[in-house]
């Protein structure tokens, strides 16, 4: 039968997917990627060619339900959560590994198929950036930050292996900016591969580094192996694993820096070589570079993948679609396409299937957005996109804003107000003043333009562009339709990547009180627009 085979450019998947690990198994390529503080989180990817996925799977919707994972008071998990999972695959079934930032346990997930259900464990200790490992029947984990261990766990995976195997096999000392993490170790033709991702001692950027044993007692060796940005802003690419897929080809799945759109994912060819020694070593890359232009082999042609993002006119009732479609509306019963800010109080949120409206309510007061209950997220893509939607604000109590942000750190909102009993479309806008990049903001934003309505509902828009290959200009506009006019309200917003979300820009459907809880806001006729 004659091969078919697929055409596409790097980056393969143009939205946020950052720290990602891939697996090949019967004919199949999945990756995870790093969920932070969204939920539900752990989401698994699944692809025929390498170049285009889709959604296959929530590991979990919530993990411990701790006060800051719901948002209780001002407690909250922006910028942690779930970080750099470990996907395996291991006589019969699928494995999860990750550590959560907030509560500093080591999660394993186990599955007999990639859509679930899948089990819940914890790992006794926390393992950064862990890296699962099967060898001759003896389970470990590679992981840590500079300083990379080894360490042999008990065969039910619960804790490490009392007298087991324990050793720091790596340091990366003396490294001003990032030292080794990103841990991704295989045994491959009888020796054992470590990839991991650092940056350059000389400046800022990320790279990939391969170090090689020949047992797991033995002396790890190596470098760095790859060093590319793809002339985009000098931005490294780096943190991935490797995978043989069909007819003995490799490839590494790599993220790259891509300003405030988040971490995108990179593939990049890898050949087996013999070095002067006569042992084979990988290559990454082409002359060093990744492509832009890629070919693989489709091992599903004509497959028609489910897009990653979308829009949605919310003619459903979650209570009851998650149940008869887990696939497709894996979130909480909402399209897969979106994730909650934080763990969700399903108790506030409603659609109405015949009208096509989501509302959402009310039950506390909150001093800015981050502390918002209920904003459901969709990724934005590179190099640039844009959502509109409808607000039905007639439900609003005084001091409530509801409407469309462009959720990050620094954010842009722009929807309806109720100030005074009157209605207003506000556009406001928030620059964290800090220079501690993990520092959260406090403040409300600032109102950057106000106009008083004649109407209960209002059509909002924002739109962002990432496109400026040279510079860090990532910025978003929002609009306003008066009359069937769409009309800019308020000034261009600089969007920065920032570690206090440590997450890309989304678009996020919000309602939050400022004066009094209880009021509720509707959503109707989401749209997301692709240029």
């Amino acid at each position: 039968m004659e091969k078919s085979y697929t055409s596409g450019t790097n980056p393969i998947l143009k939205i946020d997917c950052p720290d990602p690990d891939v697996i090949y198994v019967d004919g199949v390529f999945y990756m995870i990627s790093t969920s932070m503080h969204f939920m539900p989180g752990g989401e698994i990817l699944r692809s025929y060619d390498l170049m285009n996925w889709e959604h296959a799977a929530y590991v979990y919707d919530r993990l411990d339900s701790t006060g800051a994972q719901r948002l209780d008071g001002d407690e909250h998990i922006y910028g942690k959560g779930m970080w750099a999972a470990s996907l395996r695959y291991h006589e019969g079934l699928f494995y999860v590994v990750f550590v959560c930032n907030d509560t500093h346990k080591t999660y394993l997930y186990r599955a007999e198929k990639i859509e679930g259900p899948w089990s819940k464990d914890t790992i006794e200790g926390f393992y950064h950036d862990c890296s699962l490992l099967f060898d001759e029947g003896k389970p470990y984990l590679v992981y840590g930050n500079t300083d990379i261990y080894l360490t042999e766990l008990a065969p039910d995976l619960s804790a490490p292996l009392e007298g087991g195997l324990h050793r720091c096999i790596l340091r990366d000392e003396g490294n001003p900016n990032l030292g080794y993490e990103g841990s991704h170790i295989y045994k491959i033709n009888g020796r054992y591969w470590l990839f991991l991702i650092h940056s350059r001692k000389d400046k800022w950027r990320r790279v990939e580094a391969c170090f090689s044993a020949c047992s797991l007692t033995g002396e790890f060796t190596g470098g760095d192996v790859f060093d590319d940005d793809m002339d985009f802003r000098g931005s490294g690419i780096a943190q991935g694993g490797i995978m043989e897929g069909p007819e003995g080809v490799w490839h590494s799945v790599l993220f790259q820096d891509r300003g405030a759109v988040g971490r995108i994912p990179v593939v990049v060819p890898v050949e087996w070589i013999s070095d002067v020694s006569d042992n084979l070593i990988p290559r990454f890359g082409v002359m060093g570079k990744a492509p832009k232009m890629i070919s693989m082999i489709d091992l599903n042609p004509g497959y028609a993948y489910k897009p990653l993002t979308g829009s949605d006119d919310f003619r459903y009732d979650p209570r009851m679609i998650c149940t008869d479609n887990r696939t497709d509306y894996g979130c909480f019963g909402f399209k897969s396409i979106w994730q909650f800010n934080h763990e969700p109080d399903m108790d506030l949120i409603s659609c109405d299937a015949v009208k096509g409206k989501l509302w959402i309510t009310t039950d506390r007061t909150v001093k800015n957005i981050f502390h918002a209950k209920n904003i459901l997220t969709q990724r934005m893509i590179w190099p640039g996109c844009s959502a509109e939607v409808t607000i039905d604000g007639s439900k609003l109590n005084d001091g409530d804003y509801a409407g469309l942000a462009a959720f990050q750190g620094d954010y842009a909102l722009v929807g309806i107000k109720r100030e005074e009993g009157k209605l207003f479309a506000a556009m406001t806008s928030y620059t964290n003043p800090s220079d501690d990049i993990w520092k959260l903001g406090d403040d409300p934003g600032d109102v950057e333009e106000i106009v008083e309505l004649n109407d209960d509902c209002l059509r909002v828009r924002v739109s962002a562009d990432f496109s400026d290959i040279n510079k860090d200009r990532d910025v978003a506009v929002c609009g306003i339709y008066v009359d069937g006019e769409y009309l800019t309200i308020g000034k261009e917003h600089k969007l920065r990547f920032r570690l206090d979300h440590f997450t890309g820009c989304r678009f996020g459907l919000f309602m939050m009180s400022v004066k009094e809880h209880g009021g509720k806001a509707g959503f109707s006729e989401f749209i997301y627009i692709i240029p």
